[in-house]
């Protein structure tokens, strides 16, 4: 698609125009632009202001979200090299976004900051109206131009192993190459499994060599699948974008398998993209949002047309419903997979199976687990809508922070905001999700902010009173006084400033 795209008429605009464009833009908004963060200092050594751990599409609008606001002593880590942070061009295998092309978050309201704007300036606006949704790749490509162009602060190939109480208000950011970072606050910005793992069913790991199974968020060599039959466990889109994959590779036969007797057909997703639900769900009382999840996860999402039709135009492709999947074994050389309906026989097997809700299977988290309020600590529903996976989420704060089962346990929790798909129970569709960026970013950044204010509240007030920087710079006035420049306020309020004349 990007090579039908690269090949339509350029834009009167080039990319260069548009950067240029840009940054005299910001200097629109720069207002308030004075200085305000207290200079942090520790014996241990440089103190971040905050941390964002991620460098994906929420890690790099969170960090431009704090400089906007003057908070300029951040940094922002990522695990992988430079252009593969996230999903896009690792595990994701859908063919262009789910998401309509228009979606917006990541600009801050500044049209030129925006995918449409990015595009425009390469490929001209007659080719942004001849397709639906932007490719996959293209949107990393956007990413990559979006750090660039604002001068992000990223530090690639950094693993982030831990988190631990330096002082009640200085957190310890452990790496993987034996480093202990300094942060006032952390933003974790850590993805769809940021609060869990992806899972395969236990009675398929147990049976099986790990050679037989794969997880859809793994990473699979889709050409050594070429000429076997291959089982896909789950029927959301992610499984339906593998069991292409493997067809597009030459797959002999892919059977998409579900528990439902009926393929499903209607996306609640889509039914959140308003206003009220993404700007207001984490407004509503404990009950009102637990029923309003439990629903929606209840119901079992559709894949996309698109990515429906990209597995029917194959004659090797097959959906088999009310299959879910009951017992795995080894048969010869084969794989069987016993059903409702009997017994399937496939070669390798991929699951799309999900993710879990258990923070102790993170390796930054596993150690702070045991403290980290969850939504069966705090809340109970009523005994017909108990949910083990909703209730096993982490119970947020209004800034999206962590909370301590036990009060004055382990304060540095309240420092660590968590930005990733496992605060969907809590503040909504608003992170891992780009559909939700518009608002939860936002709510994010004013809340990480006004905390560092309100910590910082006796420095500022100090400041107020060191503050000397006069506004009146005379008190000398000239002897023809005629000349002293008034205010004339006209019939609509407006102000002006005229000299009035003798």
């Amino acid at each position: 698609m990007q090579e039908r795209i690269s090949a339509l008429k350029h834009p009167e605009m080039s990319l260069a125009d548009l950067e240029k464009r840009i940054r005299y833009e910001l200097t629109f908004l720069e207002f308030p632009a004075r200085s305000w963060m207290r200079a942090y200092t520790s014996p241990r050594g440089h103190c971040y202001d905050v941390v964002i751990v991620g460098a994906g599409q929420s890690g790099l609008a969170a960090a431009y979200g704090l400089i906007r606001e003057q908070v300029k002593n951040i940094v922002v880590l990522d695990r992988r090299p430079a252009g593969l942070e996230g999903p896009w061009k690792t595990y994701a295998r859908m063919i262009t976004l789910r998401t309509p092309k228009m979606v917006s978050g990541l600009d801050f309201g500044n049209p030129s900051l925006t995918p449409r704007a990015w595009f425009e300036a390469q490929w001209g606006a007659e080719a942004w109206t001849k397709f639906d949704k932007i490719p996959r790749a293209m949107w990393q490509d956007y990413l990559d131009w979006y750090r660039r162009v604002l001068a992000l602060p990223v530090e690639n190939n950094v693993n982030v192993t831990g988190f631990s109480r330096v002082d009640d208000d200085l957190v310890g950011v452990e790496t993987a190459d034996g480093r202990t970072m300094l942060a006032r606050k952390v933003i974790l910005c850590t993805g769809l499994d940021g609060t869990g793992e992806w899972t395969v069913p236990k009675f398929v790991s147990a049976a099986l060599p790990k050679s037989r199974y794969a997880h859809c968020g793994e990473d699979i060599d889709f050409a050594t699948l070429a000429g076997k039959r291959i089982g896909v466990l789950g029927n959301g889109a992610s499984a339906f974008d593998n069991a292409a994959s493997a067809l597009e590779h030459g797959a002999g036969t892919v059977t998409i398998c579900l528990r439902k007797p009926e393929f499903p057909r209607i996306n609640t997703h889509k039914w959140m993209e308003t206003s009220g639900f993404l700007g207001h769900f984490w407004t509503l009382p404990d009950l009102d949002r637990w029923r309003f999840m439990r629903k929606i996860t209840g119901m079992s999402q559709p894949p996309p047309q698109d990515s429906l039709w990209r597995c029917v135009n194959f004659p090797n492709f097959k959906i088999a419903t009310g299959a879910g999947w009951e017992k795995v074994l080894l048969d010869g050389e084969a794989v069987g997979v016993d059903t409702p309906k009997g017994r399937m026989t496939f070669d390798y097997l991929i699951c799309g199976t999900g993710i879990s809700n258990d923070t102790a299977t993170r390796p930054e988290l596993a150690k702070l687990s045991p403290y980290i309020a969850t939504w069966n600590d705090v809340f109970s529903p009523p005994p017909e809508e108990t949910d083990s996976y909703l209730g096993a989420a982490p119970y947020l704060g209004a800034a999206f922070q962590f909370l301590e089962k036990k009060q004055s346990t382990v304060p540095i929790l309240n420092r660590i905001h968590n930005f990733s798909y496992g605060a969907t129970l809590s503040m909504g569709l608003s992170a891992a999700s780009i559909s939700g960026m518009k608002y939860g970013l936002p709510r994010l950044i004013q809340g990480v902010v006004g905390d560092l204010f309100r910590e910082d509240a006796a420095h500022q007030f100090q400041s107020l009173l060191d503050y000397v920087v006069p506004d009146i710079t005379t008190l000398d006035l000239p002897e023809d006084r005629s000349l002293v420049p008034v205010v004339d306020v006209s019939s609509s309020g407006r102000g002006s400033v005229k000299r009035r004349f003798a």
